[in-house]
């Protein structure tokens, strides 16, 4: 028995049956923008975190060797160092003149 499908053709379907079907396609729809939706999230938290690890790497790197600053304490300690420093090359041209007046008296006592 051959069956004809054309546009009149009726299809006798229980009501039970309908809305079973439209309840599957609405969890369907659900359950796959969700899962989307998931798959966002984490590919934005993998970006912050990679954005994150690099600056890291590069404050890591680039702090200690003070090309990131240096912190106000460090500042003054540097001012500071600098000042000792500049006494200390003072002490010494005086030391090594005290240096050389002794050893010119040593040599006129001689």
């Amino acid at each position: 028995m051959a069956t004809k499908l054309n546009e009149g053709t009726e299809v006798a379907l229980p009501l039970r049956n309908i809305v079973s079907m439209l309840a599957f396609t609405a969890l369907a729809t659900w359950a796959y923008f969700g899962v989307v939706e998931r798959l966002n999230q984490i590919e934005t938290s993998q970006t912050m975190m990679k954005t994150d690890l690099e600056q890291n790497t590069e404050f890591r790197i680039k702090w200690p060797l003070g090309q990131l600053g240096a912190l106000p304490d460090d500042a003054e300690q540097n001012m500071r160092l600098g000042f000792i420093e500049k006494d200390m090359v003072k002490l010494e041209t005086h030391v090594d003149s005290l240096r050389i007046k002794n050893v010119q008296q040593e040599l006129k006592e001689n």
